[in-house]
């Protein structure tokens, strides 16, 4: 009998799944706000808003881009979405309440607490009831508009006794429980029923988006020379349209009178 021939032995390959690191963009830009919104909390807890402020809308910011991202290298995942909802609770629940608590409350400061918690409370329940209603969506359409408000707009709300006080310094201070008040009603219209614009669905005809351009870049304009009448002028803005969708609503209603 010949000689068998050696049989060089190849340890066995383990099947690995590669991930392109393109695909973990969203979850990267999520924890880029996570790190934002904390860091807000560490400059209002020292004082400096300013710097706290702008990271909430930096946040904010980045919360608008990590879900089109998402949808754009159709990398979406179960992960993503509940990383992203955590940031959400945190971003435009817990950072803007304590913001308004280290700025408003220091003279009203257990009064001042129930407020912040139960804006927080209202946030998290809001969180909570849009990510049941989309997960019983079965197409994936946007939204025509939102029941209540956003919790990145409720943020922006919640702080317009500061852009007010900022932009008009020579006012008055706006009295501790009117902006506890004002907390509560913020996390009301939160949890509320009441149709809400939604950005996502609106559209433009073709021959306006140069308009567009041009309001855009004056709006960025003023947000750099007047940060803070700007920021109030929109919240009011916000503001005048939930009036208009009240009003809008009461009219759907029939009048069994």
């Amino acid at each position: 009998m010949g000689e068998q021939p050696d049989i060089e032995e190849t340890p066995p390959v383990r099947s690995r799944r590669e991930l392109p690191i393109v695909q973990l963009l969203p979850n990267l830009v999520t924890v880029a706000a996570i790190c934002a919104g904390l860091t807000a909390i560490r400059f209002a807890a020292g004082g400096n808003f300013v710097v706290a402020v702008q990271l909430v809308l930096v946040a904010a910011v980045l919360d608008g881009l990590d879900g089109g991202l998402a949808r754009l290298l159709k990398s979406a995942s179960a992960l993503g979405a509940e990383l992203d909802s955590l940031a959400d609770f945190l971003n435009f629940g817990i950072a803007p309440a304590l913001l308004m608590y280290f700025w408003a409350f220091q003279d009203m400061r257990n009064l001042g607490w129930i407020a912040v918690v139960i804006y927080a409370l209202c946030c998290v329940m809001r969180l909570a009831r849009f990510n049941v209603g989309t997960k019983a969506l079965t197409v994936d359409k946007p939204a025509s508009h939102f029941e209540g408000v956003p919790s990145p707009a409720g943020a922006l709300l919640v702080m317009l006794p500061l852009f007010i006080d900022r932009a008009f310094p020579a006012l008055p201070d706006i009295p501790d429980a009117m902006i506890g008040i004002y907390m509560l009603c913020v996390g009301l219209l939160m949890i509320g029923r009441l149709p809400t614009l939604s950005l996502k669905s609106l559209t433009i005809k073709r021959e306006n988006v140069r308009y567009l351009y041009v309001g855009f870049v004056c709006f960025l304009a003023a947000l750099i020379s007047y940060p803070w009448a700007t920021l109030m002028v929109m919240d009011l803005l916000y503001l005048a349209s939930l009036v208009w969708a009240w009003r809008q609503l009461q009219k759907t209603i029939p009048d069994h009178g």
